[in-house]
Formats: C-alpha cells, structure tokens, sequence
C-alpha cells in the first residue's frame, strides 16, 4: 500500500482555529519490514471489511426447505428433497411468511449467496438451479452492472459482477467487469483526495487481474486491460509482459496495434529505465530528497520526456520548495503533458508563492481537460476563498457536491467557510 497520509493533491480546509492552509507533516519513509507489515495489515483489513459486508447483505436472505409441489407451481424442478434454498426477503424480519417465496425471490437470494459465499456447500445445486430458471443470466446482469457501473451504484455494480462471479466461476467476463470497476471507483476516489479508499479498489482490481491471469485458456482481453492497469501502477515491466503476451493470443488487429504503440512509445519515453521507477516510488513512500535525485538522474537522460520533470515538480512540491516545483511543472506542460495533475501541482506552487491568478489560470486549463474533475473543482475552491471570494468559492465546493454528493473535503470547506474560517 501506498503511504497515505497526506491528503494530495487536493487542499483540506483550515481548522476552525483560523489556521493557513498548509501540508501535513511529511512522513517518514517505509523500511521492507513496514511496508511488509503494512501490507499484511490491509490485507486483513480487507478480508474483515468483505465479512462484514457480506453479514450485512447476507442478514435479509432466509434459507427454506419448500415442498416439491410449490417448487413445481412455480416451474421449478430437479431440486432434491429437504435442499435448503436461499429466499431473498425485504429485510430483516421477525417471522417468515410463505408469500415471501417466489421464482424472483428465489433467484435474488441465491445470487446474494453466490457473491458473498461463492464457496458454500450447495454452491453448485444453486448455480444450476439458476441457470434452469434463467439461462441468459450471464450476458442480462451484466448489462444490468455496466450500467449501474456508469451511474456510480459502486456497491450494487460491485454485488452484481460478484454474483456473476459466483454464478459462472470458469468465466472471466465477471472478473474482468469488477476490476475495470474497481480502477473507475478508484479513479474518481483519487479526484476527490481518497487516496487510502483508492489504493484498497486498486488492491482489489489487482487480485481480479490475478485471477483473470491464472486462467486456462488465457483470456486475451484480461491482459490487454491487465496491461493498462499495471502501466498507470507503473510497473512497466510487468505491464511489457502481459503486452507482448497480448499481441501472441489477440485476434483484434486494431488493440493489438494499440499495444505495439505502447511498447513503443514506453522504450522511447524512457518508461523502462529502472531510475523512473525508483524515482517515483521513492516520492510515494515520502523520501522525497532521494526520489528528487532519482528524477533529476533520469531528465538528464530524457530531457524532452515530459514524464521525468513532473516528478521532478512533485518532489519539489512535497518538499515545499514552490519555486522550483513551478518551474519544473511548467516543463512538463511545456513539453506535452496534458494532464490534470501536471497543472493542479503547478496551481499548488503558486498558490503558495501568491500567484494567484496564475494559480486560478492554471487550475481552469485542467478543469478544461476534465470538466468534472472534483478535485480540481474544489481546489478551485480553496482558491477563491484564499482570495477573499467566499461566495465564489461556496458555489465550487457545492458544485463539487452536485457532481459528488459523498465529497467529504467540499463538504468539509463548505462549513469552514460558513463559520468564517480564515484560508
């Protein structure tokens, strides 16, 4: 896991102190042994996190023995004598009645229990049961996800693709929608400065590419977006691996093309030089002095490669050496990069250095880029207020709401800013 305890790029509201807005302490850098330990820990945080959510949805699901002849009203049959079946009902209730059974029922407490106990001992009785009553499940639910999916129904996307997971084990289709799930949640947390909540979806999408990748036969479409994953999680090394292996079992000309691109455009960009890597990990894990030394190693390199100065800018900036930071963001931005990030660091340095306008000018080209983008939005916030514009700077953390209504950090600075906090 990634170290987490800055809330960046976005900007949290002062506290009610009347305190400047400023960064958190830096923290300290990870041993293997911490990190290590860290990871085990979210693991286990994880795993207790599924078992509570699958009490939680497992709690309104009731499991009866129904007699042969009102399994066969109902155009139910090969179910054999004393077979408990999962019913779904609207909740928790006191006492079970036999007008809470019927096929829909049914069929939603049995898709409640393949998603969060896909190994239950009847598991296979049910899979079959489900596919006699509906046989075109597969290709219906998950239009039925992608569609909640696009709506941000992040939880019942996430129980559909875990039910069709549960349904049709030997069938990577579910697996590959969760994942691509998970990176689209995981997106939008980062835009709203959720990196912890980020990085635990991006933990999951990674254990669905892994078991996308262990099957037989080898589904071409996992590695292809398993590739893109581990592209933006930079491991270029293992994102080169699962291209090549793409373009070998692909049958699609015009993805296939695109990956070659990739490889291309990764060897000439410099993504395979180990110092990139170090570079950045180094910054994430907060020894930012020696991530610095790496990036600055690999733009003497690859000076024209846009890439290596904006982790030159993000060190300078986590350093809060603001000038340089600027400076070296408007390199990257001088040399392609059309990024968010490159011009919401580069508004962070002059904000600090009291270019505000140059601030504001830089934060509207990335709103440009990402019309939607809620970090940007509230940052954009923070901006007016700082500027003495609280009016202004309410009607961007609102809208930041109106995209996102679970936004904690707009909701967090429209109250400072109603109390009359001082940013």
């Amino acid at each position: 896991m990634k170290e987490t305890t800055r809330r960046e790029p976005g900007l949290k509201p002062p506290a009610r102190s009347n305190n400047v807005v400023g960064e958190a302490a830096r923290p300290e850098g990870r041993g293997p042994a911490q990190k290590a330990q860290g990871a085990v820990q979210a693991a286990a945080d994880r795993a207790e996190s599924a078992r509570a959510r699958a009490e939680r949805a497992l709690a309104s699901v009731v499991f009866v023995q129904l007699p042969e002849a009102a399994l066969k009203a109902m155009g139910i049959a090969g179910v054999e004598a004393g077979t408990t079946i999962p019913v779904q009902t609207p909740g928790q209730i006191a006492r079970f009645d036999a007008s809470m059974v019927s096929v829909e029922s049914i069929l939603a407490g049995i898709l409640r229990v393949l998603a969060w106990q896909p190994d239950h001992k009847l598991a296979g009785v049910y899979r079959d049961l489900v596919v006699a009553m509906r046989p075109g499940l597969l290709a219906e639910l998950s239009d039925a996800g992608v569609a909640k999916a696009q709506a941000r129904e992040w939880d019942v996307a996430e129980e559909i693709f875990l039910a069709l997971g549960g349904l049709y084990p030997e069938a990577p289709e579910p697996f590959l929608d969760l994942a691509l799930l998970r990176e689209e949640h995981a997106k939008l947390l980062r835009e709203e400065s959720e990196e912890q909540k980020a990085e635990e979806e991006d933990d999951l999408a990674y254990e669905c590419y892994k078991t996308l990748l262990s099957m037989e036969p080898p589904f071409a479409p996992a590695y292809y977006h398993a590739a893109f994953f581990f592209v933006r999680k930079r491991s270029f090394d293992r994102a080169v691996s699962l291209f090549t292996s793409f373009i070998g079992l692909s049958d699609d000309e015009e993805k296939k093309a695109r990956a070659k691109d990739i490889l291309k455009k990764l060897q000439d960009l410099g993504y395979l030089d180990t110092t990139f890597k170090e570079a950045y990990d180094f910054i994430q894990m907060g020894e930012e002095e020696k991530g610095l030394e790496k990036a600055k190693e690999f733009v003497e390199r690859y000076p024209n490669v846009w890439n290596g100065w904006f982790l030159v800018g993000w060190a300078h900036r986590r350093l809060g050496e603001w000038e340089a930071g600027e400076k070296a963001f408007a390199k990257a931005a001088e040399l392609g990069s059309t990024e968010t990030d490159t011009f919401n660091e580069m508004a962070i340095c002059l904000m600090e250095r009291g270019d505000m306008d140059g601030a504001r000018a830089s934060l509207e080209r990335a709103l440009r880029i990402e019309p939607e983008n809620v970090k940007i939005i509230v940052n954009l916030g923070v901006l007016a207020n700082r500027m003495g514009k609280k009016g202004e700077a309410l009607g961007f953390f609102k809208t930041a709401l109106e995209i996102d209504p679970d936004d904690d950090l707009a909701r967090e600075w429209i109250a400072s800013v109603e109390d009359g906090a001082e940013a």
